[in-house]
C-alpha cells in the first residue's frame, strides 16, 4: 500500500477547506497524510484544521504569500509520501478516490496523472452550469478530462498526482501562477515520465459561485495560455483560438446584419444553433432545463473571458 501525501494550497478560504477535509475523512483507502499550506492568508483556516486532528493525519503550515505553484512546492518538500496528490481547496473528493488511484498505479503505473472534474448534486444551479461549460464537448473545456483529447494529456493542478521521483527530478513548479500547472505538466512529460488520465479519480470541483467570479477566473486562464506559449512555443494550438473566433465573431455578425443581410443572418443562425446544442447537452447531462439555460450563459462567459484574457496578455507582452 502506497502512502500518499495530499497537498492543498489555500488563500482566504477556510469554509472550502472545511468541506474538502470532511470528504477526506470518508475515504475507503486511508493510507495518506494531508498538508494544508496557508499561502499568506488574512483569513486563516488553522482552526478548521484543528477539527480534523483526530480523524486525519494532518499538518498545517503558514507561509508568506508566493502563489499556488510555490506553495505546492513548499508542501512537496515537507511531504512524507511515496506519491503526492494536489487538490485545489474548492474540491470535494468522492470516497473511492484513493482506492481508484491505487488500483490504477498497481495495474498500469503512471509517474504523474490527472483526473476529471464533475458537478456534485449539492452544487447550486450556477455551479452546475459553470461545470457544464468547463466540461462540455462544445467548448474548450471539452478537451480536458477525457482520454480522447487534443494532443498529449496534461494534468491540471486542481486534481493531480505525481510520484516523489517526479518532484526530485523536476524540482516542482517553476512558476508561482499564470499557467504554472501547464508548465509543470509539460516539463514532466519532457523529462520522460509516463503521464496519463485516471478517469475514475474524479473530483467535484466547485469553481466559482457566480458568473462574475467565473469571468475573472477564465480571463486569467486566457492570459495564462498566452504566457505558457512564450515559455513553450507551440503550446498555443488552434483549439485554444476558438474563444477568440467566437468572441470576435459576435460584433462581426452585428455589423453584417444591416450591411450584408444574407451573411449576417447566416452568422446569427450559426450562433443560435451553437447555443441550442449547448442548451440540449447541458439539459440532458444535468437533467435540468434551468441548468441547460444557465449553461448557455456560462459558456458565453467562459469563451469571451478567455478570449479577452488572451488579447490582454498579447498586448501586455508578459508584463
Amino acid at each position: 500500500m502506497r502512502f500518499y501525501s495530499v497537498i492543498v494550497p489555500v488563500y482566504n478560504r477556510p469554509e472550502e477547506v472545511d468541506e474538502l477535509l470532511d470528504t477526506l475523512t470518508r475515504q475507503t483507502y486511508t493510507n495518506f497524510e494531508v498538508l494544508i499550506i496557508e499561502d499568506g492568508s488574512t483569513l486563516r483556516c488553522e482552526k478548521v484544521v484543528e477539527k480534523y486532528r483526530e480523524s486525519l493525519d494532518i499538518s498545517y503550515f503558514f507561509k508568506p504569500n508566493s502563489g499556488q505553484g510555490f506553495s505546492r512546492n513548499y508542501g512537496f518538500e515537507r511531504a512524507k509520501g511515496d506519491y503526492f496528490i494536489v487538490f485545489d481547496s474548492d474540491c470535494l473528493i468522492p470516497e473511492h478516490y484513493f482506492e481508484a488511484v491505487e488500483k490504477q498505479l498497481n495495474t498500469d503505473y503512471l509517474d504523474a496523472f490527472g483526473g476529471p472534474d464533475k458537478a456534485d448534486k449539492s452544487f447550486t444551479i450556477t455551479q452546475k452550469a459553470i461545470n457544464q461549460a468547463m466540461t462540455s464537448i462544445f467548448t474548450t473545456g471539452g478537451i480536458r478530462g477525457r482520454k480522447q483529447h487534443a494532443g498529449t494529456y496534461h494534468p491540471r493542478s486542481f486534481n493531480m498526482g505525481i510520484s516523489s521521483e517526479v518532484f526530485a527530478k523536476t524540482g516542482g513548479y517553476d512558476l508561482p501562477k499564470k499557467g504554472e500547472d501547464i508548465d509543470f505538466s509539460i516539463r514532466i512529460i519532457e523529462a520522460g515520465f509516463k503521464v496519463g488520465l485516471i478517469e475514475d479519480a474524479f473530483v467535484y470541483h466547485k469553481r466559482r459561485t457566480s458568473l462574475a467570479q467565473f469571468y475573472r477566473q477564465l480571463h486569467f486562464f486566457g492570459r495564462a495560455r498566452v504566457n505558457i506559449n512564450r515559455i513553450h512555443p507551440g503550446e498555443l494550438k488552434p483549439v485554444h483560438l476558438f474563444p477568440l473566433v467566437f468572441t470576435l465573431g459576435i460584433p462581426l455578425v452585428a455589423i453584417l446584419i444591416p450591411l450584408v443581410p444574407e451573411l449576417g443572418r447566416l452568422g446569427l443562425s450559426v450562433y443560435l444553433l451553437y447555443f441550442l446544442l449547448i442548451f440540449i447537452e447541458g439539459t440532458i447531462r444535468n437533467r435540468s432545463i434551468v441548468v441547460g439555460v444557465v449553461s448557455v450563459f456560462a459558456s458565453v462567459v467562459q469563451l469571451t473571458a478567455y478570449a479577452m484574457g488572451m488579447i490582454e496578455e498579447f498586448f501586455d507582452k508578459g508584463q
